[in-house]
């Protein structure tokens, strides 16, 4: 018997294959097939975390923004990010989501470097990053080896930070549907919402879907 998520989750992905925008997860279990950057028969939930020493010259050539941490001046965090904490892809160290975007707005991208899709629309988040009025953006790199994301940001030239999310934590908090490019946007409350998956292909676009989500004075 199908639950409510099974259903919801049916449901997104028949209306996205349809219209083609986004890529399935891949269901292969082996790093071999992940290294490929192609999805293939079962995919593990779990991917190796970030390893400090091997990934020093990626993120070097990779240069990304800091990963968020916490303004000591927020309120406590709420929500479904409180209390998870993630690996920075782009330097050493975690990131407690919930506490480190307490009190002001987000967008939440999810992505992986074998994701075509993906490829397509990290320029553009990172166009809308870059502009003064942008709300945070936080990429969260899922099912991916650390070393193909990295590389895949540096030859893109891609700066907005990201966390990873190597045992999926982060995914089951905001219910995420097995699809990617995926985008949330973070109230300035802790509460969430699911963007109509799409993949951006303009600044606009994304400064649409962030508005359509938050309060009239976001910030």
């Amino acid at each position: 018997m199908l639950t409510r998520a099974d259903v919801r989750a049916t449901i997104v992905v028949v209306v996205l294959a349809v219209a083609g925008v986004v890529a399935l997860w891949p269901r292969d279990s082996g790093r071999e097939a992940l290294s490929t950057r192609t999805p293939g028969p079962h995919v593990s939930e779990t991917v190796p975390a970030p390893d400090n020493a091997t990934l020093a010259p990626l993120r070097a050539r990779a240069a990304l923004d800091p990963c968020p941490a916490p303004d000591p001046a927020a309120p406590p965090p709420s929500g479904p990010l409180a209390g998870i904490v993630v690996p920075c892809l782009g330097a050493p160290g975690e990131v407690d989501l919930g506490a480190a975007l307490a009190g002001r707005p987000a967008l939440l991208n999810l992505w992986a470097s074998w994701c075509p899709s993906c490829k397509e629309e990290m320029p553009v988040l990172d166009a809308y990053a870059a502009e003064p009025d942008a709300v945070a953006v936080i990429g969260v790199n899922v099912r991916d080896l650390p070393e193909a994301a990295l590389s895949m940001l540096a030859d893109g030239d891609v700066r907005f930070p990201s966390v990873t999310d190597p045992d999926g934590a982060l995914q089951r908090a905001l219910d995420a549907p097995p699809v990617i490019p995926l985008s949330y946007v973070v109230r300035p409350d802790g509460s969430v919402q699911l963007v109509p998956p799409k993949v951006f292909r303009t600044v606009e676009e994304v400064r649409q879907a962030v508005a359509e989500h938050l309060p009239s004075d976001p910030h």
